[in-house]
C-alpha cells in the first residue's frame, strides 16, 4: 500500500473515530449516575461490550469510508456517497447528544430511526461504489437496529 493511500485510511478511520469520542462526551458521565437508575430491557446487554462494539464498528466505518474515497473524489457519485456517509456520521454522535446528554429517550428514538435510515442509504451508495465498502456497513446497521430496539425499550420503560 502506498504511503498516501496509508495516510488516507487512517485519516478516513480517525474521522470516525472522532465521530464517536465526541459521542461519548456526552455518555460518558451519564452512565453511572442518569442511565444506571433506568429499567433495562432484558436484552440490554452489560455496559463493558459498548465500548468494545462502537471502536470496532467505527474502524470498520472508516474503512468503508476509505474504500470509497480511493475510487476518486473527481467522481460526483463518490462525492454523493461521502456526502451521505458524513451525515450519517453527524446524525451518529447527535443520538449520542439526544439520549445521553439532553437525557431525551423520546427524541433519541426518532433520531435514530433517521439515523437508521441514513445508514441504509450509506450501505446502498457505498455498493454501487464498491461491494466491499457496502459490506463492511452491514455489522453497523445490524448493531444500530438493535440500538433501535433498546432506545424503544427503555422509553416505553421509563415514561
Amino acid at each position: 500500500m502506498k504511503t498516501k493511500n496509508v495516510k488516507r485510511l487512517i485519516f478516513a478511520i480517525l474521522i470516525c473515530q472522532l465521530a464517536g469520542l465526541v459521542g461519548s462526551l456526552f455518555t460518558y458521565e451519564s452512565i453511572p449516575n442518569w442511565y444506571a437508575s433506568l429499567k433495562m430491557p432484558s436484552l440490554n446487554p452489560p455496559n463493558w461490550i459498548f465500548g468494545p462494539v462502537w471502536i470496532t464498528l467505527y474502524t470498520l466505518m472508516g474503512v468503508s469510508l476509505y474504500l470509497v474515497w480511493t475510487k476518486g473524489l473527481n467522481k460526483k457519485n463518490v462525492r454523493r456517497a461521502i456526502m451521505i456517509f458524513s451525515i450519517q456520521l453527524a446524525l451518529n454522535s447527535i443520538w449520542s447528544i439526544l439520549f445521553f446528554g439532553l437525557k431525551l429517550p423520546f427524541y433519541a428514538l426518532i433520531e435514530i430511526v433517521v439515523l437508521w435510515f441514513a445508514i441504509a442509504f450509506t450501505i446502498f451508495e457505498f455498493y454501487k461504489i464498491s461491494e466491499k465498502s457496502g459490506l463492511i456497513l452491514l455489522p453497523y446497521i445490524v448493531w444500530v437496529t438493535f440500538a433501535l430496539f433498546l432506545n424503544y425499550n427503555i422509553w416505553v420503560l421509563n415514561p
